[in-house]
Parts: C-alpha cells; structure tokens; sequence
C-alpha cells in the first residue's frame, strides 16, 4: 500500500487517508479535518502526508490565518488567502489580488462577508484550474471564533472547485460559536485514536534507537493512564527519564533504573493532563491547585472528607472548591466510592509536584510540603475523638502524621501512630508505615521502643516486607548501642537483630560489602546469632566469603551472652517456631555449602525428623546456585513466610527459568536485579545473577556480554557460579592450559574457604577442555578431582557430575544414562543436553540423542554450530545431525506470542518491541516457526494459528509450560 516508509508509528493509514486527499484535485477534490486530543500526532500525520504527496507530484500550500493582519473574521482570512495566491506563479496573480482588494473596499463599511467569501472561492478555484494544488491549515482549534467562523462558511457555501482542504486541530469545544463549523464543512472527520501498547512500544524502541526492556513499557503505559496512547505523553515521559538520568542501558537493551520510582511527564507538557477544557491552556491558579493537590495525594491518603475539614484554613476555600470540582469534571482528578481521591494519570501528578504550589492551599508561606495542611486533617479527627480512637479508627491517618512531621505533638501522633498501625494490621503497608513514624518520634531510652520493634519487624516479616524490616535500622542500631534493659527487652531486640539481618541478606546486603553501614557490623557484634546469620550470606555470593572455616564469628569477642531460643516476637512461639530461622538452622544452611561431614554434622544438631532427603536434596542444589530463597524455603517448610519482591526471590526465580531453559525471561530478570541494585540502594547487588546472565549470554555466543556481566563482579566474589563462567572467559581468550591452571587455583580457594557447592562444573569443564584439546593428563587429572569431590561432598549434583565425567572420559553410556535421568528429575534442561551429547557417543543408537540435544539447544537460543561434542559424535557414529527443521517440536511461549503478535498484523519492528529483542532476532524465529509449522507465509502462518490448525497439530504448548528462545546464532559452540 505505502510508497514510502513512514516514520510515524502507527499511524499509516492515518497519512495514506490524508495523502489521498491532498491528491485529490480537480472534480474529486475533497476536505478533511484531522482531529484528536493534544499530543495525538496531527500535525505529524498532515506533515508527513504533505511529503508522500508532495514526492508523488501535488502541489501543497500552507493557508497561513495566524500571520494574518487583519480584523477577525473574514478579513483575516482574506490575507491568508492573498499569502497562498502569492505562491502560484501564473501570470494571474494581479487580477486576482485586485478582484479581491475591490470586494474588499466595496464592501468594507456594509458587512458584505458573504460577497467577501464568494470571491475568494472564486479566486482559489481559477488558481487551481491552471495550477492543481491543495490547501492545508493547522491548529484549527486555535483560530479566532470568526475566522473559524469564515472559514467554515467558505468551505460549505463556497467551496473553491478543485481545491483539496486538509485541516489540523483538537475536538471543537461544543457551544463555542465556532465549535460546530469547521467539523460540519468537512467531508471527513478523521479522529486519530490512541496508540496500542504494541505501538507505544514500538516508538519508545525508535525514540530511544535500541532494544527496550518490556518492564520499561509496562511502566510507561502505566504511569500515563488514559494518555498512555498519546505519542507526546509517552515521549514527554522518555525525555524526562533521560534527563534524571532514570534509563540504564544493560545487555544490549535499555532498563528502567527502579520500576518503582516517579515517573513524569516534562512540566512543559502539562496541558497533556487536560487541565481545563480541551483546547484551553489551563490558569495559574488551576495549575497552582493542581500542584498543591498532587503534594497532598503524595503525602498520604486524600478524601473528599479532608478537604472539607480544611475550609477554615484556606484562602478563597470556595474557588478551591470550585477548580476542584473542575478537575474532578475534566477527568484529571479522580474519586472512588469511598471519596478517596487521586490523579487520572500519575506522570502527570509528579510533574505537577516540581512546581509551585497555589499558596492559597498552604497554611504558611513557608510550608511548600504542606506539612501544615496534613496536621489539620490530623487534628480535625483527633479534636473529636482523641489520639487512640482516631488511630484505631482510621489508620490511613498515619500516613498524614508521618507527612505532618514536626508540626504535630509527639505525645499526639505516637499514640495514634501506634493504635493505627496495630488497627492496620490487615494493611501491611499501613501498618509498617504506622511503626516505622512512631519509632521515628520515640527516644531509644523510651521504654516502649523495644516493644515497638518487635511489633513492627513481626508484622513486617508475616506480610515478606523485607523492606519494612530493614527500615527499623536506625531505632533499632540505636536501641543496640545503648543499654539492653532487662531479659523481656534484650531477648526481643536479639530477636528484631536476626530478622533486620534476614532481611538484609534477602535484599543481598552484607555487612561485610564496602559500601555496608559500620552500624550495621557494630550491631552484630552485639548479637551472636545475628553475626552467625550474616555470615551466611558469604557462602550464597553476598558480599565476599569469610576466610577460613564457617562460621567466622569469634563468640569469644562477642559482647553479649549467647543467644536466647528462637521466639517469632508477633506469635511468641518457642524456638524454629517463626520466619527466622534459629542458630541450628543457620549451621545447616550455611552447611550445604560444604563438605557432607560437615553438613552431616549440621544435620544432627537438629530433630532426628526435621527434614526428609528431598528437602535436603533441595537445600544443596539451592546452595549450589547460590539460592538463598530457594535454601531457606527448603529448611523453614511451612514456616517459609516468602520473599515478597526482594533480590533473592527475583534471583530464586531466574535459578528457576533458567534451570527450566526459560533463558531470554532469566536474563530479563538478572537485568531487573541490576538495575534495581543500582537504583538507591532499594536492592544489594546479585552478583551471582550476573555470573548466571555471563553463563547463558556465554552458551549463546554473545562473548561480549558475558564479558559485561563478569567484569560487574569483584574478585572478592568467589562463588563456583563465578569461576565456572570465568574459566570459559580465559578459554575463549587465553591458552587453555592457563586457562586450566586458573581453575584449579580457583578449586583451591574454594577448598580453603569450605565453599564447595556448585565447584564440581570447574573439573567437569577442565575435563571437557582435556577432550577438546586432547590432553590425556588434563582428563585424567579433572576426573580425579570430580571423583574426590563427590567423596567429600557426597551431594546429588556432585553426584551427577561424576557419572556424567565418567561417561565423557570413558564412552560410558550406563554412566552418562544414569545422570540423565538424575539430571532429568532434577530439572535441568542444558545439563540435560551434554547427558544426550554423550550418549549419542557412546550409546547404540545415537540419532534419537542427537535430536534430543539439537532439539534443547535450539530452544535455549544457542544456536549452530551447536557443539564440538555433538557434531564429534555424528561424524564419528557415522551418522548425520539431526537438521532442526525436520523436528516436529512443540512452539515455545516465545514461538505463541511471536505467533499472536503477526496474526494481529504486527510489523517486524513492532514485534521487537513486544519480545524485547532485534528486528534481526525476529526474522530468524519467525524462520524457525515456519520451519517448524511448514507455513510459507505470514498469511499462512496466521491462517494456521487463527483456524485452530496449529492447536490440532499437537504444535501448541499446554498452558503453563514455558520456553525459550533465543534466536541469536552462536559464536562458540555449546560447552560443558
């Protein structure tokens, strides 16, 4: 259809219909208006319609009515009639600026407009009947009411024959004496409609000239509400984004640096919000109101109810009530049934917060925070009803205490901190919010403090708010550094140390890292218990690992006595009873890290009947990722309150997609830990998740962003993930033999620090080099130290690893299928590919092992060639590799959405967009799909897929299966 590439998104029929009629000349000349809210793209469309014209052969002028001198009406549209004449070079020009100047003066003191109107249709149709062109105008919704006025009744009763219009302007105002005309005197009204999500996606892609993450689009469309299909507000977000330095650029695609923080419209956008009636530019005062408001909306919960409570302490309450009731009219302010009121689009409020607030919503000239205003809604309800029943009864007022700050009385808001915050209960967020304003007013010496702690981190922990937890720091490293008070008071705040310290280690914050809090270690040396709990973290890749034997406390330097039994402070039950998990436990987490005697050792510290082997099993595997999610929910069983949206779920979840060979959502979620690590501090840093994003970036070829990746870690960071991923690094860029010689060094560290889960990959990798470069020491040595590792380990991965080597250095196929089938009920999906790769060596028939491994590596993105091993084992079985495209395999979730997205008519950039990664990458799935749903074509495909075809086929995955799909070809072949 297009005989250009159009630079807008989404908007190609929109210019074709507009091009068509700027085209439109002589007998079959049309008019159209283009309409639609501000930042819709109008004058985008007419612009970009005028060049595809203009390049295929029409003439196109500007009618310039705002550079017209006249009087309003039909004078001044008379002049910007003359301008376009002006531009038509036919010898007619005289007598037609002279037929016009004469009705001009004949007519001036007798209102003859009509006659006026008449000959300028006249002279505009003479014009284009020795010279075809068409009239385009803009910001029709900004013309003068008679101008408008004119210029409808120019076109409708005198409409200049051969002469195509096109118009530009928002929705006309109903009621305005112009707000009918023009849309009547045209032959079409053509109203833009919002963007689609895929669009919106698409254009953020282009306006930012890279891949984006599709969490940054979500975030977009969110904060903008019902403008989140305006092209303006979506690049007014971009733009602010860029310049609070809010957008992180990682693994090839751009990231939002904290999914959590304000996003907002450029303030020279403001108007997006419809402040006022369309067409309008809003007031100071609406404007000022506005962001005075927003301020009130940020600081706690506004009702319509706490504004009436404020009428005696404003200025001019009635015309604030008044641009209220506005606001609410024009949709830019929100209310719910319960009156609770908020801004239609969020962006738009963050804005309105960087400006001056309208001084008659403030209390004091100096209170720009209108801290004033929330103590007046405080004390409208406490002036009732007291302290404690107002807190009781309306806990939201918590948030107007917190907000208040020093214009409130701390005997005032503390009791109604507490009673609200112990009255919200239901509501996490309250409730913390509730303690965390309370502890902020009490004293360390107060004797309610420690109470208070113990109420807040229970609550805290029952609802996974890890964050709430760790916002106890400060009263809490107070209360610590201070006298402990009796047994009642010490025991609860040993407790509230080894849940703040929990909580840390599930946000991945160590008190050893270099940027740790010296409280934060001042405070363990306090606590036993709680040093014990950080000292973990070491053994899980947070913070660096403590040399010598775990754990590394000296209980001989702690201060304090031992700890007391576990107690859960929100339930008061005994020991392992609550979240935190007691010494013992402690002792067997850290454990699975280690050597079986000492994980049997741990073990008997415990109730004979505490675990099965299935949770131990799970413990261990955990351990060897590093997932400390994954390795407390093994031990706590039914005490596992969760890990809320903390670093360690998010990276127990990429441990999770990445074992299931879900890899292109693992390296989305690695991207999501980066950049919310390096935010604000809201998250640690997961060094592991970069090892295990180097790892799949690595199997996929992309040396480069592993690199990335790896160079993120410190070397203090020595995890088996780590030297795993380092070891292929120096192999892909250094001699192997020092390549090898650096994995056995990093074994040692790993011996010396009794950090051995997971390092069984080091000897498995080494031996894998051995038989690449056909070194028999090498493969003898690495076989060696797999098999004295599972003497000292004894776990079911080690376990794993030694019969997987034995069938690599041996063509053992009993060996290899044995750890096929372990690895198999374990669950992971690319371990499972080497298994297949040595039994299609060394089993009888290798071609339904060799199709199994094609099959895995091709789903997992890493491409051809697909391995050395693999390709050895056909040659030398004397067979050929299964070629992809002649399996039948089921389409991942990637190959259905990638699917959906062409049956709904998606270009390839727009499906980038959508799946976050190439237009190039898009192409070659959209290859393996036809490949393996035998469509030829995109008509084809979606014929297929609409018709049920593919459903039948047995093509379509069950819902809930997931997989993966990388689509990059690899630069090095698939690796141990």
């Amino acid at each position: 259809m297009q005989e250009h590439s159009a630079p807008l998104i989404g908007r190609d029929d929109e210019v074709e219909a507009v091009a068509e009629v700027l085209r439109s000349t002589g007998a079959g000349a049309r008019s159209v208006l283009v309409t639609g809210e501000a930042g819709a793209g109008k004058t985008a469309v007419v612009e970009q319609a005028r060049r595809v014209a203009v390049r295929q052969g029409a003439k196109v002028l500007r009618l310039g009515w705002a550079d017209a001198e006249g009087p309003d009406g039909a004078e001044a549209l008379a002049d910007a009639v003359c301008g376009v004449l002006a531009r038509i070079h036919d010898g007619r020009l005289p007598a037609r600026i002279t037929a016009v100047r004469r009705v001009r003066l004949r007519t001036a003191d007798r209102g003859g407009e009509a006659v006026l109107l008449s000959t300028l249709g006249e002279v505009l149709a003479d014009a284009a009947h020795y010279l075809s062109f068409a009239l385009i105008l803009d910001d029709a919704e900004r013309m003068p009411a008679r101008t408008a006025s004119a210029l409808g009744l120019l076109l409708r009763a005198f409409r200049p024959a051969e002469v195509p219009v096109v118009m530009a302007g928002r929705p006309m105002v109903p009621g305005r004496a112009d707000g009918t005309r023009l849309p009547a005197s045209a032959d079409r009204v053509l109203e833009l409609p919002p963007l689609p999500s895929a669009d919106v996606g698409e254009l953020i892609v282009r306006r930012l000239g890279r891949p984006v993450e599709p969490a940054l689009v979500t975030v977009v469309l969110r904060s903008l509400g019902p403008l989140a299909g305006n092209p303006a507000a979506v690049l007014s977000v971009l733009a602010s984004l860029e310049e609070r330095g809010r957008l992180l650029e990682l693994d090839g695609q751009v990231c939002l640096t904290e999914l959590g923080g304000q996003v907002r419209l450029t303030t020279d956008a403001l108007e997006l919000g419809r402040l006022g009636r369309p067409g309008a530019s809003p007031d100071a005062d609406t404007v000022g109101t506005a962001a005075a408001l927003a301020r009130l909306v940020e600081g706690a919960e506004l009702r319509l109810e706490d504004l009436h409570c404020l009428k005696s302490q404003v200025a001019h309450s009635e015309a604030v009530g008044r641009t209220v009731d506005r606001l609410v009219r024009d949709r830019v302010l929100a209310v719910d049934w319960d009156g609770r009121i908020a801004f239609a689009v969020p962006a738009l409020a963050a804005a309105l917060r960087t400006l001056p607030a309208r001084s008659d919503l403030r209390m004091l000239p100096d209170d720009p925070d209108m801290r004033s205003l929330h103590a007046r809604i405080v004390t409208s309800v406490t002036d009732r009803l007291g302290a404690d029943a107002a807190g009781a009864g309306h806990p939201r007022l918590a948030d107007h205490v917190a907000a208040a700050g020093p214009k409130l009385d701390d005997a005032l808001a503390v009791p109604l901190l507490l009673a609200a915050a112990r009255r919200g209960r239901t509501n996490s967020a309250w409730a913390v919010r509730g303690y965390v304003a309370a502890l902020r007013r009490l004293p360390p010496d107060d004797s309610r403090t420690p109470g208070v702690l113990r109420e807040s981190a229970g609550v805290s922990l029952r609802y996974a708010d890890h964050a709430g937890v760790l916002a106890l720091g400060e009263p809490l490293f107070s209360c610590l550094d201070g006298p402990l008070g009796g047994t009642e008071d010490r025991d609860g705040l040993e407790w509230v140390a080894r849940a703040w310290t929990l909580s840390a280690l599930y946000e991945h914050r160590s008190p050893h890292a270099e940027d740790a809090d010296p409280r934060f270690r001042a405070a363990l040396e306090r606590v036993c218990a709680a040093a014990e709990l950080a000292a973990l973290g070491g053994r899980y890749g947070i913070g660096p690992t403590a040399p010598g034997p775990w754990p590394a406390v000296d209980r001989a330097t702690v201060t304090d006595r031992d700890p007391a039994p576990d107690c859960d402070a929100a339930t008061g039950q005994a020991a392992g009873s609550g979240p935190v998990p007691s010494p013992a436990e402690v002792r067997l987490l850290a454990a699975a890290a280690g050597s079986s005697a000492e994980f049997e050792r741990a073990r008997r510290g415990l109730p004979r009947d505490a675990f099965g082997e299935e949770a131990l099993d799970r413990l261990r595997n955990a351990a060897a990722f590093g997932d400390l999610a994954g390795a407390f929910e093994a031990v706590l069983g039914e005490r596992y309150i969760g890990a809320g949206d903390s670093t360690a779920l998010r990276y127990h979840t990429m441990v999770r997609d990445y074992l299931t060979g879900d890899w292109d959502r693992a390296l989305s979620t690695a991207r999501r830990i980066e950049a919310r690590g390096r935010a604000d501090g809201a998250g640690g840093v997961g060094h592991l998740a970069r090892a295990l994003a180097a790892e799949i970036q690595l199997q996929r070829g992309e040396v480069g962003h592993a690199r990335e990746w790896l160079d993120l870690i410190p070397d203090s960071v020595t995890h088996s993930l780590v030297a795993r991923v380092r070891l292929l690094i120096r192999y892909f860029s250094e001699p192997w033999e020092e390549a090898v010689a650096g994995a056995w060094r990093d074994l040692r560290e790993a011996r010396e620090s009794g950090q051995l889960a997971g390092v069984e990959w080091l000897p498995l990798r080494v031996l894998w080099i051995g038989i690449v470069e056909d070194s028999p020491e090498v493969r003898r040595q690495a076989l060696a130290e797999l098999e004295a590792l599972h003497e000292e380990m004894a776990s079911p991965m080690t376990h794993e690893s030694v019969l997987l080597g034995r069938g690599m250095a041996y063509h053992d196929a009993d060996s290899a299928l044995a750890a096929y089938r372990l690895v198999q009920e374990r669950g992971d999906v690319y371990y499972r590919s080497h298994c297949c790769q040595v039994l299609a060596e060394a089993g009888e028939d290798p071609q339904p092992w060799l199709a199994e491994a094609t099959r895995i590596l091709h789903s997992l993105g890493v491409g051809r060639p697909i391995g050395i091993m693999l390709r050895s084992a056909a040659r030398r079985r004397n067979v050929s590799l299964p070629r992809h495209r002649a399996t039948r395999e089921e389409l991942t979730e990637q190959d259905v959405r990638l699917i959906d997205m062409v049956s709904a008519g998606s270009t390839n950039r727009q499906i980038a967009a959508g799946l976050a990664c190439s237009e190039k990458t898009v192409e070659q799935r959209l290859t393996r799909v036809f490949r393996r749903t035998g469509c030829r074509s995109r008509t084809e495909l979606a014929a297929a897929w609409l018709d049920g075809s593919l459903a039948r086929s047995g093509l379509v995955p069950d819902a809930g299966q997931h997989g993966g799909d990388g689509g990059r070809p690899a630069a090095r072949p698939a690796v141990v």
